[in-house]
C-alpha cells in the first residue's frame, strides 16, 4: 500500500489489538501471515524495515510507536486492525486495545486522532494506513453518516465490519491482502492492492463499509468509497465534475452518496496537496453543505471549524473571506444545534476561532452568552 519515493527505505508499523469482548475479531492471528511477506514488498520500496505492536495494553507504548514510524524519512505504512470505539463523553474515535472496557474506553484505548496528529508533519503523498476494523452498530452507523470520520493525512484503506451478537466478523481483508502479496507476479499499485483484496475477501456488502479511493467502477468490484454497501455506482460526471454529481444527488436525496463523493475527493486533494491545504478545506467545506441540507447541523458546524481551522494552517489568514465565511457558516449551524451537550462542545471551539476570526459586530458576543446559558443548564 505503499508509494514508492525512489531509493529512499520504507517503513512499516503494524498494530493489532483484540479487547476483552465475546468473539472479537482475531486480527492478533493475521500478523504472522504480514510478517512472513519482505516489508520492502509490503510497502513498496527497494528496502523496509518492519516493527509489530500485538496486543498493546497501553495507548502510550503505541503512541512511542507511532512517533518513531512517523519520523522516519521514507514511505511509511501503517497496519491497524481491531474494534473501533467511542468514549461517552468526547464521543471521539478509539482503537480499542487488549484492556480496554466501555468504562475505560478514555484511558486505555488509543484514541484515533493521535493516529493523524502524529503523521500531520509527513510529506504528502508518503503515508498509507490499511485498518481491517470491526464496530457496533452505533459507531458504524456514526461513520457511515460522517459524524465520525476515519480521514487523516495519509492515503486510506480497508475495511470495517458490523460486530455484534449476531455478526462476528473475521480479519477477512487482511488475510486476501496478505495473500495477494505472496502471490503476485508484481506490486500492484495502492489502489489495485486494495480493490483486489476487497473482492477476494467477500465480506458481508450491506454490513461493510470500505474505505478507499475512488476508481473507474467496473461491474464485479467493490463500493470503494467509505459507505456501506450496496449503493449506486457513480456516474462518469463524478470525474469530471464531482460538484454537479454531488448537486445531483442532493436534489435526489442521496446525501449519503453526495457525502462519499466529496470525501473521494478529499482524500485525493490530500495526498495531492497535504493536510493543510486549501484545496481539502474547500471539500471539507462541501461535505458541511451537505451535512447542514441532510439536517445535521452538528456535523455541518463541526465541519465548517474544521475547514476553517485547515484554512488557517494553510496561507490564508483571519480576515481572508473564506476563513470569515467558513466561521460565519460554523456560527450559523451551530445556532440550528438543538442537543444541549453537543451544541456546548461546538461552541467551545467556535468561541475559541471567534477570539481570533470576530466577524460581524456581536458574533462573538453571541457566542458567549449562548455558552453561557448552556453552561448553567447542562450539567459537567
Amino acid at each position: 500500500m505503499g508509494i514508492s519515493t525512489g531509493e529512499q527505505q520504507g517503513y512499516a508499523l503494524f498494530v493489532a489489538a483484540e479487547p476483552p469482548v465475546r468473539h472479537p475479531l482475531a486480527v492478533t492471528a493475521t500478523l504472522p501471515q504480514l510478517a512472513a511477506i519482505p516489508p520492502a514488498r509490503l510497502v513498496g520500496t527497494p528496502y523496509a524495515s518492519a516493527v509489530q505492536v500485538a496486543n498493546p495494553e497501553d495507548p502510550q507504548t503505541v503512541l512511542t510507536h507511532l512517533r518513531t514510524a512517523a519520523a522516519a524519512p521514507g514511505p511509511l505504512l501503517v497496519y491497524v486492525a481491531g474494534h473501533l470505539v467511542v468514549d461517552s463523553r468526547q464521543h471521539r474515535l478509539h482503537l480499542a486495545l487488549a484492556r480496554t472496557t466501555a468504562r475505560t474506553i478514555r484511558y486505555t484505548a488509543l484514541p484515533w486522532h493521535w493516529l493523524a496528529a502524529e503523521l500531520q508533519h509527513r510529506p504528502p503523498g508518503t503515508t498509507t494506513v490499511v485498518a481491517d476494523l470491526a464496530a457496533d452498530p452505533d459507531v458504524l452507523q456514526s461513520l457511515t453518516v460522517q459524524e465520525l470520520t476515519l480521514t487523516g493525512p495519509y492515503a486510506l484503506y480497508g475495511a470495517v465490519q458490523l460486530h455484534d451478537r449476531r455478526q462476528h466478523p473475521g480479519p477477512a481483508y487482511t488475510h486476501a491482502l496478505a495473500q495477494i502479496l505472496r502471490t503476485a507476479s508484481a506490486r500492484p499499485s495502492a489502489d489495485e492492492l486494495h480493490h483486489h483484496a476487497a473482492r477476494a475477501a467477500v465480506l458481508e456488502e450491506a454490513t461493510t463499509m470500505w474505505l478507499g479511493g475512488a476508481v473507474a467502477p467496473a461491474p464485479a468490484q467493490q463500493p470503494a468509497a467509505a459507505i456501506p454497501a450496496p449503493r449506486p455506482e457513480p456516474a462518469p460526471a463524478v470525474e469530471s465534475d464531482p460538484h454537479r454529481a454531488i448537486t445531483k444527488a442532493c436534489q435526489a436525496g442521496r446525501h449519503g452518496e453526495a457525502a462519499s463523493i466529496a470525501a473521494t475527493w478529499e482524500q485525493r486533494s490530500l495526498r495531492q496537496y497535504g493536510a493543510n491545504s486549501r484545496e481539502v478545506a474547500h471539500w471539507i467545506e462541501v461535505r458541511a453543505v451537505i451535512a447542514l441540507e441532510e439536517g445535521a447541523p452538528h456535523r455541518a458546524c463541526s465541519l465548517w471549524l474544521r475547514g476553517a481551522a485547515v484554512r488557517l494552517s494553510a496561507d490564508q489568514d483571519e480576515h481572508h473571506p473564506d476563513v470569515v465565511a467558513a466561521v460565519d457558516r460554523a456560527h450559523y449551524a451551530w445556532r440550528l444545534v438543538r442537543d444541549l451537550r453537543q451544541a456546548r462542545t461546538l461552541g467551545t471551539e467556535l468561541l475559541s476561532l471567534r477570539l481570533q476570526v470576530t466577524g460581524s459586530s456581536g458574533a462573538r458576543e453571541d457566542v458567549q452568552r449562548r455558552l453561557a446559558n448552556l453552561s448553567r443548564t447542562v450539567q459537567p
